[in-house]
């Protein structure tokens, strides 16, 4: 989760050379460790001594591991063909690991394949229907980023609106995207201006692929830059003293150019900003980012 998994890897390592004997979960863990950090020939070796040494019997978690330390890596075809040779029936989470990759690796052909499956067996996630109208959307295919938004339109299916969390003290704040809403907007939105005008001075461009409407790639730029991220991390940096360390929570998967804007916010203002997305933790400190670039 915080992007230690060549750590996580040496742990479950000292433990089989102390004798210890992983559960389920355990491997489930590392598997994730393996996924999360790259370490892909590594949670290959581990998942086979999970099935073939340790006896255990693996669980749609850990199928979806596997898919998902493939489709990480880009080796989608691996993937698949991980999924078609699974004992038991795959079910969404394979599926659905399968989908986010292609996703993070812009494959249209792919994406089709499985989301054909999802929407068989879970149509009524809207999930699935967001994350293939955004892989088209960075193909550029607009017009069927639009026909599966309105084929999810149609059922009724609303898309949970993304939001950032922040709490200063006790008090909570939240952030929607392009959030006017707050009693120091002006400022908030002063302070971003500023920060995105040094930002370019040091070589940050706005990564507008995921923009889900066919216009100008100004106008793209001017979408993403009120992402909610970026509101509650201008908040924070005009409300707490210099070099406080910031948190802020995201209900959805951080996006390519909030992470990208978020390494250069950290480097501009020497601030160590910690991100908890769906997914895992990212801790920016200098221009870095715990992950690796790797989430």
């Amino acid at each position: 989760l915080h992007g230690h998994g060549h750590e996580a890897l040496d742990l479950f390592n000292k433990m089989l050379e102390l004798g210890g004997s992983p559960s389920g979960v355990t491997f489930l863990c590392v598997l994730y460790a393996c996924s999360h950090a790259g370490l892909v020939s590594e949670g290959v070796d581990i998942f086979h001594s999970m099935v073939h040494d340790h006896g255990c019997e693996p669980v749609p978690e850990h199928y979806a591991c596997m898919v998902d330390l493939f489709g990480r890596s880009g080796q989608l075809e691996k993937a698949l063909n991980f999924i078609e040779n699974m004992p038991v029936k795959p079910g969404p989470v394979e599926w659905g690991a399968l989908l986010g990759a292609c996703m993070i690796h812009k494959n249209t052909e792919l994406a089709r394949v499985a989301s054909d499956k999802l929407l068989e067996v879970d149509p009524a996630n809207v999930g699935y229907y967001v994350l293939l109208s955004n892989i088209y959307s960075a193909d550029r295919n607009y017009w069927q980023a639009a026909s599966v938004r309105q084929v999810a339109k149609k059922r009724k299916l609303a898309k949970v609106p993304g939001c950032t969390l922040i709490e200063l003290g006790e008090t909570p704040y939240v952030f929607t995207c392009g959030d006017r809403s707050h009693p120091q907007t002006t400022a908030i939105y002063a302070k971003l201006e500023c920060l995105m005008a040094k930002m370019k001075e040091a070589g940050y461009q706005a990564e507008t692929e995921t923009a889900l409407h066919d216009v100008e790639d100004e106008e793209k730029e001017l979408m993403v830059n009120v992402h909610s991220e970026k509101l509650a991390i201008a908040f924070a940096l005009i409300s707490t003293e210099p070099g406080t360390e910031i948190r802020i929570f995201k209900n959805l998967r951080v996006c390519l150019d909030c992470h990208s804007a978020t390494k250069f916010i950290s480097k501009i203002t020497e601030r160590a900003i910690i991100v908890r997305d769906a997914n895992r933790f990212h801790h920016f400190k200098d221009g870095v980012c715990s992950c690796g670039d790797y989430w």
